[in-house]
């Protein structure tokens, strides 16, 4: 499955339930916010990637940039694994694919041999308008959050 926004496009205006209660897209409009899709809740990539937006966390606020991660798990895994990593932003779930559809981040991948759905690891950032700014897909997790922090600054 391929789609989500095009680039300078604006991004259709949703809300899902967060670690943080509601997270309303609209609500944040004029700042830049980073949407990061991730596979799964503890796992060790998952939550290197978390831990490098945690140990950025000041720096992107500074910025005046929202930080959330998104994936399929529920609410009471997200709040296990953020308060266990101490992330200091919200991880919204998706249990219906809502967003992970809207952005297009679902992709058959390969597991230990065997082909399943899930999610392709990919960030977005939405300036301050709402319009799609920049993407990452097919995400690699070193240095991925210093990346996006870059892009940040040069909206």
């Amino acid at each position: 499955m391929t789609g989500g926004p095009a680039i300078g496009a604006k991004v259709a205006d949703f809300r899902a339930e967060s670690t943080d209660g509601e997270f309303h897209l609209a609500a944040h409009r004029g700042h830049p916010v980073v949407l990061y899709f991730y596979p799964k809740d503890n796992t060790p990539g998952c939550t290197t990637e978390g831990l490098q937006f945690r140990d950025l966390h000041a720096d992107f606020a500074k910025l005046g940039a929202i930080v959330a991660g998104i994936s399929r798990d529920s609410l009471k895994s997200h709040a296990g694994f953020r308060e266990k990593m101490g992330f200091p932003f919200a991880l919204v779930s998706d249990p219906d694919e809502k967003l992970c559809t809207q952005f297009g981040v679902i992709k058959m991948k390969n597991m230990y041999g065997r082909k399943v759905r899930g999610i392709e690891r990919s960030t977005f950032v939405i300036d301050a308008e709402g319009r799609l700014a920049r993407e990452w897909r097919g995400v690699k997790v070193p240095g991925h959050a210093q990346e996006v922090l870059d892009a940040i600054r040069k909206l």
